[in-house]
This record gives C-alpha cells, sequence and structure tokens, in this order.
C-alpha cells in the first residue's frame, strides 16, 4: 500500500490537501506508553502553515485529535488513530488549475496513472498530507526517547546558496534552531536566509534548501541486510517526503572524492567502556546497519512548484496558455520541513527498534 510505511511500527496516513481532515493510523505502538495530544501537538505546531512570512499564509491550527488506541492516558497496543480537521480550505483558489498542470508539480503525473485527482491543493502530493506522518512520529520520538534518550534533530543547512557553518559535530537543540524564523542555528547564514526568502516571496518566486538532521543514542544492531539497509529505509523515508530532490548521509557525495585512508573510521574504546569509532564518516551506519555513533544525514528540497509568476505552459489538451497561479503557497519549504524530516526518522528508527527486539526476543 503506497500510504503505509513500516513492517512492526505500521502507519498509515489520510487525507488531502483541502478535504475535511486529514490524519494517520498508528498500528504496532507498544501498550502502556503515556500519551495524550499534548504529546504528539509540538511537532504539528512547528510543520504547521501561517507560522512566519517564511511559509504560506494558510491559516490553521492543526490541533490533533486522538481518536482510539489510547484509554487513561496510556497506549492500549491497539490501533492509534489521529486526526486533523481542515478549516482553512479555499478549493476555488485552484479553479483556473483544474485544466492546467502546474509545471513540475504532480498535477500532470497524479491524472495520467489516475485518470482523475484532487485538483485543489495537489490532494496527496501536498505537504499537508504529512500531518499524519508528523503525527505518527511524534509518539515514536516519544517512546524512542524514554526507552533509549534517542534525540532526533534537524535544521536548515543552506537555502539556495546561503551555507551554514557544519554544526553536526556538536548538533544545536530545537531551542537553538527554532529561534529564528528559518530555523537555522547559525545567526549570521539565518539572517542572509531570511533575506533572500522574502526577496524571493516579492518576486513571486521560490528556492530550495538543504536539511541536515543528526540522531544520537541510537542502538547498535539497526538495519536488516541486504535491501532493508538502514540507510536505504531512511532514504526511503526522507524521499518520500513532498520537494525532496536528494539525501545523502556520513560524507555522501564528497566521501567520493576522497582515499580510504582518509575516509576510514577507525575503531577506539571511548570513555563509557564501549567500542566506537574515532570518526564518523560513515555517518552511524556500516553495512546498513547501526554502529551506536550519531546518524548524520542530509535531505535536499527542491524550489516549491508552485509560484506566482507567469508561466508559458499547456492545459491537458495541449494548447498552449499562461498560468499565473493564485493561492497561498510556500516561497521555500525547508523551515517547515524540520519536524517532517525529524519525525520521519523517528518511524524508520521506530520499526528497526521493534524488528530487532523481535529477533531478540525469538533468538
Amino acid at each position: 500500500m503506497s500510504s503505509t510505511i513500516g513492517l512492526l511500527y505500521k502507519v498509515s496516513t489520510f487525507g488531502e490537501s483541502h478535504g475535511k481532515a486529514v490524519g494517520a493510523i498508528v498500528d504496532g505502538c507498544p501498550a502502556n506508553l503515556e500519551l495524550s495530544e499534548a504529546d504528539i501537538q509540538p511537532q504539528l505546531t512547528r510543520r504547521r502553515p501561517g507560522q512566519s512570512d517564511m511559509t504560506t499564509p494558510r491559516d490553521e491550527a492543526d490541533q490533533v485529535i486522538i481518536l482510539s488506541g489510547v484509554e487513561n492516558g496510556k497506549t492500549l497496543g491497539t490501533p492509534i488513530g489521529l486526526m486533523v480537521n481542515n478549516k482553512d480550505q479555499r478549493p476555488g483558489d485552484y479553479g483556473e488549475m483544474s485544466n492546467v498542470p502546474r509545471p513540475s508539480h504532480a498535477d500532470f503525473t497524479y491524472q495520467m496513472k489516475y485518470g482523475n485527482r484532487a485538483a485543489s491543493g495537489g490532494g496527496r502530493s501536498s505537504a499537508r498530507e504529512t500531518i499524519g506522518r508528523v503525527a505518527a512520529g511524534a509518539i515514536a520520538e516519544k517512546w524512542l526517547k524514554e526507552q533509549f534518550g534517542t534525540q532526533i534533530t534537524a535544521w536548515v543547512s543552506s537555502v539556495g546558496t546561503v551555507d551554514a557553518r557544519d554544526l553536526s559535530a556538536a548538533p544545536p537543540t530545537r531551542q537553538q534552531i527554532d529561534a529564528n524564523m528559518i530555523r537555522c542555528p547559525d545567526e549570521a547564514a539565518a539572517e542572509k536566509m531570511i533575506k533572500l526568502v522574502a526577496a524571493t516571496r516579492e518576486r513571486k518566486d521560490s528556492v530550495g534548501g538543504v536539511l541536515t538532521c543528526v540522531v544520537e543514542n541510537v542502538p547498535v544492531g539497526l538495519g536488516e541486510p541486504v535491501f532493508d539497509r538502514f540507510e536505504a529505509k531512511l532514504a526511503q523515508a526522507m524521499l518520500s517526503i513532498p520537494a525532496t530532490k536528494g539525501f545523502e548521509i556520513g560524507s555522501g557525495f564528497s566521501g567520493a572524492r576522497m582515499f580510504g585512508s582518509e575516509h576510514n573510521d577507525p575503531y577506539e574504546l571511548k570513555a563509557d567502556g564501549s567500542l566506537g569509532t574515532r570518526t564518523n564518516y560513515s555517518g552511524g551506519v556500516q553495512g546498513g546497519i547501526s554502529n551506536g555513533e550519531p546518524i548524520i544525514f542530509r535531505v535536499a528540497f527542491k524550489p516549491p512548484a508552485t509560484i506566482g509568476q507567469a508561466q508559458k505552459t499547456s492545459t491537458f489538451a495541449g494548447e498552449p496558455t499562461v498560468l499565473e497561479a493564485k493561492g497561498r503557497h510556500d516561497p521555500c519549504v525547508v523551515s517547515r520541513a524540520v519536524p517532517i524530516v525529524e519525525t520521519m526518522t523517528a518511524l524508520v528508527l521506530m520499526d528497526f527498534v521493534l524488528r530487532q527486539s523481535y529477533r531478540n526476543d525469538f533468538a
């Protein structure tokens, strides 16, 4: 099923951008986890639209409702139903696009695949679909933190041609990341990024960027050779996020320019008595299995496809036309993508932890 992720921690999302509601069903969450809407809401609030001039002005509170799977403040081990109502729908904003596929958007491919599509806002291809993922991932984050002290932290490391300093060796806190509207903890770079996005919005254009994510306190042994390698499932999760176009882990593409004598991660005895690596070019994964070092990866986001500039294109019938999109759109998605990347990471980790636990229980 294309709207379901996970083997043991299984999440299925539902809903369209301008439908009545969006949400998710979480199957496989362990019982007796203390859980309420207040545990889930912070990440949804970080993801929601209308936060600043960096995002779409669509005004949604994105208040989550737990429909099932929790009683007396604890999970029951049964499916958890999560729902967020859509309140600020404006499907009329997309009337002119019903017969015109937006350049680089999913309008054309959805129409060709299904012979039908949700023309208002992109339906399932809209980033609004990620609400269900974020809610489900927030539950996984809570469980992982309580069990292992796992900390997942993502931030904006570049917008357009503006790059921040590499902070992956000493990851910033979420409080430091959220200190400015672009969610870049390098203040000098953040100021330039904000100006770039503002200028881009003024031109009715859009711009892309890159997120860096670091995961600390990851158990050793997560990942399944050969096809379910940790980095393979992580890449799948990241590239399933709307507008993503690239993924790299550890040294990534820069590692291809290095020699093995430079790139290898020698082992050493750590202060706590465990065996670990002196460097981390591997990004916390070797042979598709986590090695206990911090997992470090980056995700590239393209410029949002829907822009307000007039673009020469064609209708579905092939007739030349000019499209000048109306409605409310993000000039840059990276600041809102931060909690999406964090919670999608939690989904992958949670599923692998349960798979490893199952193996140990029945070994």
